[in-house]
């Protein structure tokens, strides 16, 4: 009841982002249509009272000929302007003779104009007003007769149907770029949820009992690419934690049980009648001999046990890796004398930056002498191999020995706690070395491989990321 309430309300959760993405970019897509259908309908609203201004300007010009000067017939003048000039609604010409000092207050009062377009066409020789639908349009007209002031007044059609129109056709376009963006913003916004659809189902699928799945990291897309990469970097730490603790519980219930068994069964038997001093001491002996085995267990099964997680309290410094084997080496060969390591420089890179690697030394160090000491005993003290190389992403070291090897079916267990192969019985170990370098490589983001030839010898190779390098 709990889970599927928590993934109902995840749903609910996505539901409501995507619906508010969907709201974002429709809000987006209607502001950018209004806006632009609003500036579209001023800006011809505009260019029509312009154009309005200029026909009844033309008007006043052509009436004023007609009825002033009187050049040529006034029929055909007549006959002429209806031909070319469509009838405007409510069209009107007025004639006003001009005097000095006269003011046109009466002419201002029967057309309902202001005083101020008179003056202003006599200042200035034209002169524009618009009242509701009416727009009129006066000159400073210089006939035979006199000067005159000429008005060319009409009801503007624009008003009447073209702005009409064009209002309705902007309401249709709105309404009709309301519903095709509507569509393109609930495509887009599940488009942009799809892959983030495609990881919260993934995760749903993942569990305790299958931490090994992991995301899909073929997506193009840098910054969900980056959250994979994450979120799978978590999962192996998780993963690794959940195998220690596994791993912690099942050996430390195993491996400890036959050391105190031993000197539980040593006591008892010793405890059971009187015994000689000489035969005291031997018990003590192999009392004391299975402790100091428990206590090695113990001490191995706790470090194997932190290095199975996330290593926060590491400290990572820059550190050249060639040095470091060169530390190994030397380390190696001094509890070992008669160990023959050889380090091959010949696929060093000419970077010598591009050997860096992020990293804490002492777990590499450790990492690398078990794999490296493993080579050594296993082969008997034969020469072993260590080479050095580097590619762009990663640094690699490659340990070859010429040993017992590791059979074929045993390779798959070779990284669980206290496994030894079957030709490994007359070698001293516990078998903790891989298992705890491997979580030591896991920490550092690196991985390890390993390909074995009984009787032939053992390969192991470690690739570790390159460390940033300023």
């Amino acid at each position: 009841m709990g889970k599927s309430g928590c993934i109902k309300t995840g749903w609910s959760m996505k539901m409501k982002i995507q619906i508010k993405t969907t709201l974002i970019l429709l809000t987006a897509f209607l502001s950018i249509i209004i806006l632009f259908s609003g500036f579209v309908y001023l800006s011809v609203s505009n260019y029509s009272y312009e154009d309005f201004y200029k026909l009844l300007e033309i008007r006043a010009v052509t009436a004023a000929k007609v009825e002033l000067d009187k050049e040529g017939s006034s029929q055909e003048l007549i006959a002429l302007r209806n031909e070319f000039f469509e009838k405007l609604p409510q069209e009107k010409d007025h004639y006003f003779r001009i005097y000095p000092g006269y003011s046109f207050k009466k002419e201002s009062e029967a057309l309902r104009l202001p005083i101020s377009f008179f003056n202003e066409v006599i200042q200035d020789g034209k002169s524009e007003y618009n009242k509701n639908r009416m727009f009129y349009k006066g000159i400073r007209y210089k006939s035979k007769q006199g000067e005159y002031i000429v008005v060319a007044s009409a009801e503007n059609y624009f008003e009447i149907h073209h702005s009409a129109y064009l209002r309705r056709t902007l309401f249709l376009a709105i309404a009709a770029a309301f519903l095709f963006s509507a569509l393109i913003a609930l495509y887009f916004s599940r488009f942009v949820f799809k892959p983030l659809r495609k990881i919260t189902d993934s995760v749903k699928e993942i569990s305790s009992e299958n931490l090994h799945l992991r995301l899909d990291n073929n997506m193009n897309n840098d910054e969900l690419t980056d959250l994979i990469r994450t979120f799978n970097n978590m999962l192996d730490r998780i993963e690794t934690s959940f195998e220690t603790q596994n791993n912690f519980i099942s050996n430390a219930s195993h491996e400890l049980r036959t050391p105190l068994t031993a000197i539980i069964g040593e006591a008892d038997v010793s405890l059971s009648k009187i015994r000689t001093i000489d035969e005291y001491i031997e018990t003590i002996k192999v009392i004391l001999d299975e402790a100091e085995t428990l206590d090695r267990k113990t001490k191995a099964l706790l470090f194997l046990a932190q290095t199975g997680f996330n290593g926060k309290n590491q400290k990572f410094d820059q550190l050249r890796i060639d040095q470091l084997l060169w530390d190994v080496k030397e380390t190696i060969e001094k509890i070992n004398t008669e160990s023959l390591i050889h380090i091959d420089m010949s696929l060093l890179p000419e970077n010598p930056l591009k050997l860096k690697v992020k990293g804490n030394e002492q777990l590499l160090h450790l990492a690398l002498s078990n794999i490296i000491s493993n080579a050594c005993k296993y082969s008997n003290n034969s020469i072993v191999n260590v080479s050095i190389g580097a590619s762009d992403q990663n640094v690699f070291v490659i340990v070859k020995d010429h040993g017992i090897g590791i059979p074929v079916n045993e390779l798959k267990y070779i990284y669980d706690p206290f496994f030894r192969a079957s030709n490994t019985l007359k070698y001293e170990g516990y078998g903790i070395g891989l298992p705890l370098t491997r979580n030591i490589i896991r920490l550092h983001n690196g991985e390890i491989l390993v390909s074995s030839i009984v009787g032939q010898g053992t390969t192991v190779q470690i690739n570790l990321p390159v460390g940033q390098t300023d």
